[in-house]
């Protein structure tokens, strides 16, 4: 007996449709604020009560609806948004049409809007998607938006929702995702007893953009963050990162815009993992903020409700460019690290007074620049990297030149683990064995860029693999050759694994290649091979360093100083620590009470 098909009634459409888009009260704000910042708003304000569950108002300074529109807009796939119907080129926020009339279905909904100058406003009510009729309102330009009763249709979802304060916390996380992207509009957002957000109005410009983060990532991202900016081919990619030094052991401080929509994108996600290796442990993640804008064309803003996912056109090309982008930036910070560390310093050594007194971080440039023009000074050019061996103590002399060097002149060594040097205006303390890892590590790295040494097996191996990871291993042979790993096809269902990195030669092949094609399949590239080589450079480095307790004279030390002046990078080992830690005579001056 065949089933018969019929059509579903229309409620149960609606609610159908508000089950894909309205997931909590966070989700009936980040629709709202985005139906304003379309309308052209400049201020947007949310209310919300019991978490949202009871009542959300979302009030702007838009451009309003008039009658009709207002009418139309809670209808299902009615927008503004589309005016030659192509889903390909989407230049708004909002272009589904489904927003309204799925929230009103769940709830009791009241729409207020008014046109500029119009001197008229109306209100319509919806009621579990029955549409009212419109009523004259007290005039106000714009459109408020009032949610009551949320989920009242549908109490079944109620139970999946979290206590009120968490509640609210997602909607404050929605409502600065959309604030970061747009500085020139207010943003604020109120409970029943307390004010959440309150952020005024900043410049569209790079400065604005700053002062929009710091507002919301505070004081510590502005003041250690380096400017991105990098366009080609009709992408671009500019916003802010921070510091490898200013580190999370999560991705959460990560944000990231397409065409002024936050996304969650692995191909994004993974190119800055790629463009923070050298500078990071696997398990630790950097804080940045980055906007990519392109051709609507180019990306598939159409690819879940939630329009949180996008689609490009061409992933390689856009990945290619965000690590190109994030590499070009880095390159810049020169020797800088977290100004934070500064202050734990400061608090180390003074735990009463850093707890008695907020001392406020200063905005400090980086210490030195590579290859920064400085007074001449002779030094031993210390061979492979490998420090003399200690013969015998020195006298210590220093002249007004050895202090003008950006890490200054060495005084001491301390528990045979740190260096201490005197700079103009301070003094900077040196971790021995993480800054002489990060120059061997480099030097490593660069051994591997004249070409990366290949072991041929004696027997070939066969590793069986299904078909989709042979097919996407395969296509990247080319690629992986340039990394010393030769495959070719073996059969229908195997790879033939010819030669692998000299440096891997313990490595399982079969695990290799799986681990490449699970990291293909979820991020769209393999980083293993290149992150496992890195990997062993890391230990070698690490193990073909100066220890802890290795005494060194003053002249070693000097040199060591001198050579850290020389490589890029140096701020940080390559597992994301710092080499060193500056302290201004101010900082000094704190210590005793002097400030």
């Amino acid at each position: 007996m065949s089933l018969k098909i019929r059509r579903l009634p229309s409620h149960l459409v609606n609610q159908i449709a508000a089950g894909e888009v309205v997931e909590r009260p966070a989700s009936v704000v980040k629709e709202m604020v985005e139906n304003a910042i379309d309308a052209g708003a400049t201020q947007i304000d949310v209310i919300v009560r019991d978490g949202g569950k009871s009542f959300i108002c979302v009030k702007d300074n838009g451009c309003g609806m008039v009658p009709d529109d207002m009418i139309l807009s809670v209808e299902r796939h009615a927008t503004s948004k589309l005016n030659d119907d192509n889903l390909f080129n989407i230049h708004t926020l909002g272009f589904r049409g489904e927003a309204l009339p799925s929230i009103a279905s769940i709830s009791r909904l009241m729409l207020t809007s008014g046109v500029k100058d119009s001197k008229e406003a109306w209100a319509l009510k919806i009621e579990g998607g029955a549409v009212g009729s419109l009523e004259p309102a007290p005039y106000r330009s714009g459109t408020q938006v009032e949610v009551r009763d949320l989920f009242y249709a549908t109490p079944a979802r109620l139970k999946f929702l979290k206590m009120a304060a968490t509640e609210v916390q997602h909607s404050e996380d929605a409502l600065q995702r959309l604030a970061m992207a747009y500085p020139q509009i207010g943003f604020s957002l109120k409970t029943e007893n307390r004010t959440v957000l309150d952020l005024p109005p900043c410049s569209s410009d790079e400065s604005g953009q700053l002062d929009r983060l710091q507002s919301i990532l505070g004081k510590e991202f502005k003041d250690n963050s380096l400017p991105v900016f990098l366009e080609k081919g009709g992408i671009t990619v500019r916003g802010f990162i921070g510091l490898p030094t200013l580190n999370r052991a999560n991705a959460q401080m990560q944000f990231l815009f397409v065409n002024g929509r936050p996304v969650k994108d692995k191909v994004l996600t993974g190119a800055v993992r790629a463009a923070y290796q050298d500078y990071l442990a696997r398990d630790r993640h950097p804080l940045l903020c980055l906007f990519l804008t392109m051709p609507p064309l180019v990306v598939d803003m159409n690819v879940h409700p939630s329009k949180i996912e996008v689609r490009f056109q061409d992933s390689s090309l856009v990945r290619g460019l965000l690590v190109s982008a994030l590499r070009q930036a880095l390159s810049t910070m020169g020797h800088r690290s977290s100004t934070a560390l500064t202050q734990e310093t400061v608090e180390a050594f003074h735990p009463v007074m850093a707890q008695a007194v907020t001392y406020p971080s200063v905005a400090r440039k980086p210490l030195f620049q590579p290859n920064q023009s400085r007074p001449s000074y002779t030094q031993q050019t210390l061979p492979g990297l490998d420090l003399k061996p200690v013969v015998k103590s020195e006298p210590i002399s220093f002249t007004i030149e050895k202090f003008s060097y950006p890490l200054g002149a060495a005084c001491a060594q301390i528990h045979e683990t740190f260096i201490v040097s005197q700079t103009e205006d301070g003094i900077v303390v040196i971790d021995q064995h993480a800054a002489h890892e990060r120059l061997v590590y480099e030097k490593l790295k660069e051994n591997l860029n004249n070409g990366i040494p290949r072991q041929l097996l004696l027997i070939p191996e066969v590793v069986t693999m299904a078909e989709k990871d042979r097919a996407a291993l395969l296509s990247r042979a080319e690629e992986f050759e340039d990394f010393g790993l030769v495959i070719e096809a073996f059969g229908n269902d195997a790879i033939l694994v010819r030669e692998v990195p000299l440096l891997l030669k313990n490595v399982s092949a079969e695990t290799l290649l799986k681990d490449l094609a699970q990291e293909i399949e979820e991020w769209g590239n393999a980083f293993s091979l290149k992150e496992k080589i890195e990997e062993v450079c890391s230990t070698m480095a690490c193990h073909g360093s100066i220890r802890s307790g290795r005494k060194m004279t003053i002249q070693e030390m000097n040199d060591l100083l001198r050579q850290m002046e020389k490589v890029n990078s140096s701020g940080q080992c390559n597992h994301g620590r710092p080499t060193y830690v500056e302290l201004k005579l101010q900082d000094l001056e704190r210590l005793f009470g002097r400030r």
